[in-house]
């Protein structure tokens, strides 16, 4: 198990590293194990692919060759948005040297989560860093930029954040969107005054720690009323990666769209071949055994129509082959909604499937940092890249991380547990405790009457099948009607034994919630500001040293 120092204010932090295969974590999906074992056996979804970030700099010329988008008009743009954001000197250079015709991009992405949302956020970020900071060590010149998805329109997916109270139990914050802004692009949502009670009482459940203030401070300078979810969200990521010069880019400018109308429209004018190639990979996903991430119907189309108050829509092909906007009767030709693309660029945005496409065309990227499903949205839309005549672009998966306090590692060595029992949950995991450390008295008593129980069965047994072998049948089924009494009330007992013993049921209740909260990985549900809270924003720092690029598991981080 590899050691690492990490400093913490006046101290220095250990972090032990231990690495566990993805395909030991629960849920994994078929493709994504694949893609992260051998990705180059799946050249046939993914025709760029590397097996390795060394590899990458063989596509710089292809890149750099492909991107025709003004960088001048590009980064006015950057310049203005992340001094918006509040970014400092390192991503200001960036930006500059992004202008340079020889840079390329690391890009990731996420939506504009409250608080930036779940730690994988985090994650993608510090991914997309260090990544750029290996090629340009190799003599690629390269940015990390971050795209905000503000256009999106699933207020829920990032209305709300997690972390662990003082209690060791699950809080959750959620802001209700006022109404006049319902119906707007997410990262448009402005907050009312509400936001400065939610994050007093959010932080207020929290363990208070000498960093509270810190990170009070921190979200209380971006997220106040007036900010809108994309401006908040940018601003804290400029403040969390100031120093490593992360550029943050807000689609949701009328620049950008003028930018990208060249791509939008020849996505137009070729939608038909591209919703047919779309539909034809999610075939040959599913034929191959594996999983098509987005349902492509028949009257599927790429991109979203924005309406003057800035609502979105969904557009459909019509049984006459013509096209529609939902809950409009007005129906276009193919041509017609190309000429308003090239007019209006703005009355457009990219879905999931032609996203990734926008994204490479507006920056020269050499790669994206992403999660499992962003690896199977490219398996299904590199043909949407080779119908619109773009390079695929690699997709790297983000670094994935479970941070263990010391407080976990001693409950977990005090109980003897091991990282992957957390994914067998508290409610199956506690007989086992119970019997080994807590109680194993009373554990043997119930083996000993679960035994003496049937072995004076099966002696009754033997007398009634002489007799009558339906009298033995009937004793079957009783039998097992008893041994399940029997074992619901151990059940039982396990249940109040542990209630009983209130340091064990607290410490491995808080385990099991921090580490597997319901049930997923800790990275897709607490927030950033619960390990900040405890630690200050080092902890950023933390996690940027414990990254090897390379690294395809899942690694655990336990703090010392």
């Amino acid at each position: 198990m590899q050691e690492g120092a990490c400093r913490e204010q006046s101290e220095r932090t250990v972090l032990r590293f231990e690495d566990l295969p993805f395909s030991r974590v629960p849920g994994q999906s078929k493709l994504f194990l694949q893609y992260l074992s051998d990705p180059v056996s799946l050249q046939k979804y993914f025709p760029s692919t590397v097996s390795n970030i060394g590899e990458l700099s063989s596509r710089k010329d292809e890149v750099l060759a492909s991107h025709l988008v003004d960088r001048e008009a590009m980064c006015e743009v950057l310049m203005d948005q992340n001094a918006a954001f509040g970014g400092g000197r390192a991503s200001a250079e960036n930006v500059l040297k992004l202008k340079d015709a020889a840079s390329v991009a690391v890009l990731t992405g996420q939506q504009a989560g409250l608080f930036t949302g779940p730690l994988y956020t985090i994650y993608k970020a510090l991914s997309a860093i260090r990544i750029s900071e290996e090629l340009n060590a190799r003599g690629v010149k390269s940015v990390p930029v971050f795209w905000i998805a503000t256009q999106d329109h699933d207020f829920e997916e990032v209305s709300n954040a997690w972390a662990i109270g003082h209690d060791g139990k699950l809080v959750e914050t959620r802001f209700s969107v006022p109404e006049p802004e319902r119906g707007k692009p997410v990262g448009k949502i402005a907050f009312d005054s509400s936001i400065e009670s939610l994050i007093s009482d959010w932080l207020g459940s929290m363990a208070s720690s000498v960093s509270s203030p810190e990170i009070v401070k921190l979200l209380s300078d971006s997220y106040s009323a007036g900010s809108s979810f994309g401006l908040a969200f940018g601003k804290t990521l400029a403040k969390l990666f100031e120093r490593y010069g992360l550029v943050i880019f807000d689609p949701l400018d009328d620049r950008v769209q003028r930018l990208a109308g060249p791509i939008v429209s020849g996505a137009i004018e070729r939608s038909e071949e591209v919703v047919a190639a779309l539909r034809t990979r999610s075939s040959d996903l599913q034929a191959d055994g594996y999983h098509a991430q987005v349902l492509i119907g028949e009257n599927y189309f790429p991109l979203f129509w924005h309406s003057d108050d800035g609502r979105r829509s969904s557009i459909k092909r019509t049984d006459s082959g013509k096209y529609r906007v939902s809950g409009s009767k007005s129906e276009f030709t193919a041509g017609k909604l190309s000429a308003v693309a090239r007019s209006e660029p703005e009355r457009f945005s990219a879905g999931v499937m032609l996203r990734p496409i926008v994204q490479d065309f507006l920056f020269p990227t050499i790669c994206y940092v992403g999660g499992g499903a962003e690896i199977a949205y490219f398996a299904q839309n590199s043909e949407a890249y080779r119908i619109l005549k773009r390079p695929a672009t690699p997709i790297f998966h983000r670094q994935s991380f479970t941070v263990v306090e010391p407080k976990h590692s001693r409950t977990s060595e005090k109980y003897k547990l091991i990282f992957e029992d957390v994914f067998r949950g508290f409610d199956a995991l506690l007989p086992e405790i119970i019997e080994r450390l807590i109680d194993p008295d009373t554990s043997r008593v119930f083996a000993d009457v679960e035994e003496k129980i049937n072995t004076e069965l099966n002696r009754l047994d033997q007398q009634l099948s002489q007799i009558d072998p339906t009298l033995s049948a009937n004793l079957a089924t009783r039998r097992r009607k008893i041994i399940y009494h029997i074992g619901a009330l151990r059940t039982k007992f396990e249940r109040a034994r542990i209630q009983k013993d209130e340091t064990a049921n607290r410490r491995l209740r808080s385990l099991f919630v921090t580490l597997y909260p319901e049930n997923v990985l800790q990275e897709r549900m607490l927030n950033f500001a619960h390990f900040a809270n405890l630690y200050g924003v080092n902890f950023i720092e933390w996690i940027h040293d414990s990254i090897d690029v390379n690294n395809k598991d899942h690694r655990i981080l336990y703090i010392r």
